[in-house]
């Protein structure tokens, strides 16, 4: 006993200075309201010698990182996510120094989790790892505020939009999930188009221990609709996957849900998937939708196609749930027939060819990681279809890592 008491005598508990700092944002945040978190990231930076300190959130349409306005922030024009020291910092979620004429200018990722909320500048005199590792863990923190008091605030909403949004919009962005997701064993990345007028397509997924569910639907119609009926789709969803295991019997949920709701002649196209991402083992129901992309060593090695089960909403019978094997590294895109049948120059579809030469052509440039690749493979089929988004299009796109995660928990 006495020998463990002098063990627990000798632990060092006193506070430091960068505990004290990062430990009074901690201590404030519960009640802070969201219009003063500006000015206390800006003292807290000040304190380290910081100065000109900018929170830049991406925009809907995942193009520019806007300034948010705020006291004591430093405002000024918004920065393109392509090519600029912001951006870089951004899309592949590392810290980015560009040496000034009076210090240097630091962006550091806002990560909420893996998820990319948007960067902080600020400038030094001098920046040396104490200051990268104190401001790093800083970000952190101001990441996890702005997504906590976004939940109930207009403020970071309005200041990411850059164009007015429809009401069928509105609804969709505000049953999403994070965009992205990293972790060790997988990481994936979605991207909507047109941002501010997105009506029908919706996708959703959840990690479950070792299976990470997905969804990704497309409700008929255009507007106000089908809206509505994607809400109810991902309600039903999300009720029978909080409830049940199996992909048919998700299936069955949310074809009795649109059923019940729309009557015969509504539906809802489908794609429902479990990865276990300890083993790479996929299960695949297809519900009228076209077929997920496999993507090995940069190029489409095939479509998981699968036994064809009726749309959601026309009473089909139990769906046949198709398995794949994984590889480490591979890829699976999956979209919706928006990105395919949006008619090119000459009036002819867009396709699937097109959107397989497209995938292929970036597989052959060095990836920057899953979102910066799935956004830039959807503004490049964006330009390759002459800029026009007449109908929703989503693409969502899953990396399968096979690494391992346990070391994560267990302190050096």
């Amino acid at each position: 006993m006495a020998n463990r008491a002098m063990s627990e005598d000798s632990v060092d508990r006193s506070e430091g200075f960068g505990e004290r700092l990062l430990g009074l944002l901690l201590d404030r945040a519960r009640l802070m309201p969201p219009q003063l978190i500006a000015p206390l990231i800006a003292e807290e930076v000040a304190r380290i010698g910081g100065r000109d300190v900018s929170i830049l959130l991406q925009d809907y349409a995942q193009e520019l990182l806007v300034p948010l306005p705020g006291r004591q922030l430093h405002v000024s024009e918004p920065e393109p996510v392509d090519g600029s020291p912001a951006g870089r910092a951004f899309l592949r979620a590392q810290i980015v120094e560009v040496p000034q004429a009076h210090g240097v200018r630091m962006y550091l990722p806002l990560l909420d989790g893996s998820d990319q909320v948007g960067v902080m500048a600020l400038t030094l005199d001098a920046v040396g790892d104490d200051d990268r590792r104190l401001l790093g863990r800083l970000a952190g923190l101001v990441a996890d505020m702005l997504v906590t008091k976004n939940a109930y605030t207009d403020q970071f909403f309005l200041a990411r939009r850059r164009e007015p949004m429809s009401v069928s919009a509105e609804i969709q962005w505000s049953l999403l999930p994070p965009l992205t997701m990293s972790i060790p064993q997988v990481s994936v990345a979605g991207i909507l188009e047109p941002a501010y007028r997105v009506a029908g397509d919706s996708l959703d997924y959840a990690l479950n221990d070792n299976i990470l569910h997905v969804a990704v639907i497309d409700a008929m119609g255009h507007g106000l609709d089908a809206a509505v009926m994607a809400t109810v789709a991902i309600g039903a969803y999300r009720h029978a996957r909080r409830v049940f295991v199996s992909l048919a019997e998700k299936y069955a949920f949310m074809d009795d849900a649109i059923s019940r709701q729309f009557g015969p002649d509504h539906f809802v196209t489908a794609q429902l998937m479990h990865i276990n991402i300890g083993t790479g083992e996929l299960e695949l129901v297809n519900a009228g939708h076209p077929a997920p992309l496999l993507i090995r060593d940069g190029r489409v090695v095939q479509q998981l196609e699968s036994a064809t089960t009726l749309p959601v909403g026309f009473g089909g019978e139990a769906p046949r749930i198709r398995q794949h094997m994984l590889q480490r590294g591979d890829r699976v895109v999956c979209y919706t027939d928006g990105i395919i049948e949006e008619h090119v120059d000459g009036g002819e579809p867009f396709g699937e060819e097109r959107l397989i030469r497209c995938v292929n052509n970036l597989g052959e440039q060095p990836s920057e990681g899953t979102r910066a690749d799935l956004r830039r493979l959807s503004h490049t089929l964006k330009r390759e279809r002459g800029g026009r988004t007449s109908d929703d299009a989503t693409l969502f796109m899953i990396e399968w890592h096979g690494s391992a995660a346990d070391h994560l928990a267990v302190l050096d």
